[in-house]
């Protein structure tokens, strides 16, 4: 089992930076794939960036060149760089993992992540 613990969220002006992070060292496992999902008031949760376990990561569209996943083995911790933010980026951002390395790459699959945290806010807005 992981308990994950986000954070780095909160209110920034539209083309400005955040990095989130996820801690989930107090996990057993040697492997994780993992992923951020955000959900804005009124939509549907949708899946922003994945890593695998081997260290291949996909991105949304609307986030690609904008956002960075990237996992410290050492520290146990997943980290979202988000740059330029826009309004649309608003939301509760989640960190989702379970043990890995995914075989078959990063995943956006909800159902597969059986560990997800409690979220943390992030505003853009001017």
């Amino acid at each position: 089992r992981v308990k994950l613990v986000e954070s780095g969220g909160g209110s920034v002006q539209p083309g400005g930076s955040l990095t989130l992070s996820c801690d989930a060292s107090s996990g057993s496992y040697s492997s994780y794939f993992m992923a951020w999902f955000r959900q804005a008031p009124g939509k549907e949760r949708e899946g922003v960036a994945a890593i695998d376990g081997y260290g291949d990561t996909m991105y949304a569209d609307s986030t690609k060149g904008r956002f960075s996943i990237d996992w410290d083995n050492e520290r146990k911790t997943l980290s979202l760089h988000i740059k330029d933010l826009q309004v649309e980026d608003s939301g509760m951002y989640y960190c989702v993992a379970d043990e890995g390395p995914r075989l078959y790459g990063p995943s956006w699959t909800e159902y597969e992540y059986n560990y997800r945290g409690q979220g943390t806010q992030v505003t853009v807005s001017s």
